[in-house]
C-alpha cells in the first residue's frame, strides 16, 4: 500500500520539468532523456520544432509519442509597443507561435518584454498589445505568460509586468516569472505579495554561479550561457526561498528549469538529465514538503517506481 506521505512526494515531483534548450541533440534524444531521468513534463523551444528534420509535423508526433506533458512554448520575443508595420509583422509572428503552440498541446505561450529600440514604454500601449495577443489565444484555450526581462527596454522586474498584464485585464493573461531575472535584478521577495498566485501562469527556474553580476552585458551573458540547475550555484538559499514564497503565496502551477548552459551542451544527455532531476529531487523532498517527514527522510521514488 503506497504512504499518504509517498503520494504527497510523487505529486509533487510532477510539479517540475526540464527545458528542451538544456540539452544538445535531436529532439526524440532530449524528449527520451528527460522521461528515463524521472521527469513527467517538458518545455519545450520553438527552435527545436521547427528545426525537426522531418518537419512539424514530425516533431508533434514526436512530443505525443514521448508521453511528456507540455509545460509551455516558449518564445514570443520583442511583441509588445510597436507601432505601424513592425506591429503588423508581430502579429504575424504571434499567430504563428500561437498555431504551433496549439498544434504541441501547450497550454501556455511564453513572451519575453520587448528589448527593441523601436518599442514604446507607454503602459497603454503595452497593455493594449498584450490584450489583442490574449485575444488571440483564447479560440486555442491558451495562455499568454508575460515576463520581465532583467534587460528589457521599458518592463525589466516582475513588478513592471503585472502592472501590464492588470492594465491588459484579460483572463488568460498572467504572468511568466523567472528566477534569474528576479535574482539579477535583486528584485526584493517581499514584492511577490503584490501578486494573484492565480495569475502567475508559468514559473522557471535556474541558478548561476557567482554572487554578483556588474554589468547588463555579464547579465545577458549569464542568462545565455552560464545559467545551472538549482542547487548547483550559489544562490541555493534564494531559491528554496523564492518556491517556498511562491508556494506560501497559493502558487500550485508548473516550475521548469530554465537553463542556458554552453557547457551542458557538450555532455551525454542523460547526464545532464540526471543533473536536473536530482534539483527536482531537493526542491520537492526538501522545500516544497507538504507533509510532516517520516523519520529518516524516505527518499521520493520515480512515478511508476
Amino acid at each position: 500500500m503506497t504512504s499518504g506521505f509517498e503520494m504527497d512526494y510523487r505529486a509533487n515531483i510532477k510539479d517540475f520539468g526540464m527545458d528542451t534548450i538544456s540539452l544538445a541533440g535531436p529532439l526524440e534524444a532530449k524528449l527520451k532523456a528527460m522521461r528515463e531521468a524521472g521527469f513527467s513534463q517538458v518545455m519545450l523551444s520553438a527552435r527545436d520544432v521547427v528545426g525537426h528534420p522531418d518537419g512539424l509535423d514530425a516533431a508533434v508526433a514526436a512530443v505525443r509519442a514521448s508521453g511528456l506533458r507540455v509545460t509551455g512554448f516558449q518564445v514570443l520575443r520583442d511583441f509588445e509597443g510597436l507601432s505601424g508595420h513592425l506591429h503588423g509583422y508581430k502579429i504575424d509572428i504571434a499567430k504563428s507561435m500561437l498555431e504551433m503552440c496549439s498544434a504541441l498541446g501547450s497550454k501556455v505561450l511564453l513572451v519575453c518584454s520587448s528589448t527593441s529600440a523601436h518599442a514604446t514604454g507607454d503602459i497603454d500601449a503595452l497593455a493594449r498589445d498584450l490584450r489583442k495577443l490574449a485575444v488571440l489565444a483564447i479560440p486555442m484555450g491558451i495562455k499568454v505568460a508575460y515576463e520581465a526581462l532583467s534587460w528589457g527596454r521599458h518592463i525589466n522586474e516582475f513588478t513592471q509586468a503585472w502592472d501590464v498584464v492588470c492594465q491588459a485585464d484579460m483572463p488568460n493573461l498572467g504572468l511568466g516569472f523567472d528566477s534569474f531575472h528576479m535574482f539579477a535584478t535583486k528584485t526584493p521577495l517581499e514584492d511577490l505579495d503584490l501578486l494573484d498566485p492565480d495569475k502567475i501562469f508559468l514559473v522557471q527556474l535556474a541558478d548561476f554561479m557567482w554572487t554578483e553580476i556588474k554589468s547588463e552585458q555579464e547579465r545577458i551573458a549569464t542568462a545565455r550561457h552560464f545559467r545551472v540547475f538549482p542547487g548547483e550555484g550559489v544562490h541555493s538559499t534564494d531559491l528554496a526561498a523564492l518556491v517556498s514564497k511562491l508556494h506560501a503565496l497559493g502558487y500550485r502551477g508548473d516550475y521548469s528549469f530554465e537553463v542556458f548552459n554552453d557547457d551542458y551542451q557538450q555532455i551525454p544527455l542523460p547526464t545532464v538529465a540526471a543533473r536536473a532531476w536530482r534539483s527536482a529531487l531537493w526542491l520537492a523532498e526538501d522545500v516544497l514538503r507538504r507533509s510532516v517527514p517520516l523519520p529518516n527522510q524516505m527518499r521520493l521514488r520515480r512515478s511508476g517506481a
